[in-house]
């Protein structure tokens, strides 16, 4: 679970050798996010990512970023399938027709929420569990991903799966999957 580095810093084994994953892994997964716009953005990229190494959506990061206007949900949802064609054929990004469309239906539905509940970290980090919780080793999912899944779906959102919002609560901080031993597990604890 644990593997070191060329600087001799014990990291999760996930992050491997790239000095991108390593600078991710250690700035900013699991350390906790409240951004509404950052928490869309992650929401979009863990569905892009489905399928895929998460190296590789890193690596599109930027593209992902200037092609879906910073992941401005309320700017994304007043856009049409001409925006959708001319992402499709953009190389800097996944072109995948559904999670293109996922990324503009998610936009109104966060919009949505956003209105109802006055934006989507309340909404989504009462879903994160207990503070305290133990390390689970690598799961798929976990009752509270499980949960946040199907209140996203309820409310028309794709690209969700309980999966897909186990690997986004993690990214955000929502919980602490810093393997023990690893050395950026405490600083996310805090």
């Amino acid at each position: 679970m644990l593997s070191r580095g060329a600087d001799g810093v014990r990291r999760c084994a996930w992050c491997g050798a790239d000095p991108l994953y390593v600078a991710y892994h250690d700035e900013e997964w699991g350390r906790p996010q409240r951004n509404d716009r950052r928490l869309f953005e992650k929401i979009c990229l863990e569905g892009f990512q489905s399928g895929l190494s998460w190296l590789t959506i890193l690596r599109k990061r930027d593209n992902f970023r200037r092609a879906f206007l910073n992941f401005d949900h309320a700017a994304l949802a007043r856009r049409d399938e001409r925006f959708v064609q001319r992402l499709l054929g953009d190389a800097g990004i996944v072109r995948h027709r559904g999670k293109i469309e996922s990324v503009l239906n998610n936009a109104q539905r966060a919009g949505e929420l956003a209105a109802e509940r006055g934006g989507l970290a309340d909404f989504l980090w009462e879903f994160a569990p207990p503070a305290r919780r133990k390390f689970a080793g690598i799961v798929p999912s976990t009752p509270e991903s499980t949960a946040l899944s199907k209140e996203l779906r309820r409310r028309g959102w794709s690209f969700v799966g309980p999966t897909t919002m186990h690997a986004f609560m993690q990214a955000v901080g929502m919980v602490n999957d810093h393997a023990p031993g690893c050395a950026t597990r405490a600083a996310c604890r805090r």
